[in-house]
């Protein structure tokens, strides 16, 4: 009886094996080898940075494209995108390297703390109940939402200040901070050589004194860095300034006319005066 039972369950595993792999070959889809061969060269990180749910998913788009303009895996950069373009045969666009900033300069003493939060540390759930923990309501909630995002270990909270800080050696431009930020504070920019940058680290769009009332390094809206860029690279829309990173030629000029402080340089050498 037993016997005969394992018999039975033999001989009905074996026909179901032999079913599902004639359905199997009858629904098979034919996958283009070149996918796995362009995934492979990819950094693996998965980070959503090249507009893609993933590395595999971008390596489908690459190879279904007829040219890689428009398409940049900005964790990899240039070299990885030229190794596509080997396997694809295909010439790999230019692309710039980009940095995240932070545009708020979160520092307490600019700012005077009115209240407390006392409630989840997380940027998009305190939001939604408050604006701050000071007057502007355009300033760094300063719990983490972007620090958490990046898979990369480029960003952290100074444990002086509570502002977000970007290690640009380690940041890959991927944008996931970008993306994670509430108050869209994260911007990402031009990366340039020693990781300098200027930039205007507000974005405050209130009117002038109200701005100024908010927070001492607010942009005002005053239109003096305009005034002063030789290379049209800077606009004020909406009380605030904004500078082009493409067209910047970081001269400078603008940093030395900001009557607040809102424009800052990085990674510059000192002037000895």
């Amino acid at each position: 009886m037993v016997l005969s039972s394992v018999l039975v369950l033999t001989i009905i595993g074996l026909v179901s094996a032999v079913l599902l792999y004639f359905l199997l070959q009858k629904f098979k889809v034919e996958e283009d080898p070149r996918i796995d061969q362009v995934q492979e060269v990819l950094p693996g990180a998965n980070c959503g940075g090249c507009g893609s749910a993933g590395c595999r998913n971008f390596a489908e788009r690459c190879v279904k494209a007829d040219s890689l303009e428009g398409l940049n895996c900005p964790v990899g950069g240039a070299e990885t995108m030229k190794k596509v373009g080997g396997i694809l045969g295909l010439a790999a666009a230019e692309s710039t390297p980009m940095v995240a900033v932070v545009k708020c300069q979160t520092v307490c003493n600019e700012r005077p703390v009115t209240s407390k939060y006392d409630g989840a540390l997380n940027c998009h759930i305190s939001q939604t109940l408050f604006t701050g923990e000071s007057t502007c309501p355009y300033s760094c909630l300063g719990y983490g939402d972007c620090v958490n995002a990046c898979k990369f270990g480029a960003l952290s909270i100074s444990p002086k200040t509570g502002s977000i800080v970007v290690d640009p050696d380690k940041c890959t431009g991927c944008g996931s901070c970008v993306k994670a930020c509430p108050k869209h504070i994260m911007e990402l920019r031009k990366k340039w050589p020693k990781n300098r940058q200027i930039y205007v680290k507000c974005t405050n769009e209130d009117k002038g004194g109200i701005a100024r009332k908010d927070c001492a390094t607010a942009c005002i809206g005053c239109s003096k860095c305009v005034k002063e860029c030789q290379f049209e690279a800077i606009t004020v829309t909406n009380n605030l300034a904004h500078i082009d990173t493409m067209k910047c030629r970081l001269c400078r000029k603008c940093v030395a006319v900001c009557p607040t402080g809102a424009i800052v340089a990085e990674n510059f050498p000192k002037i000895n005066n």
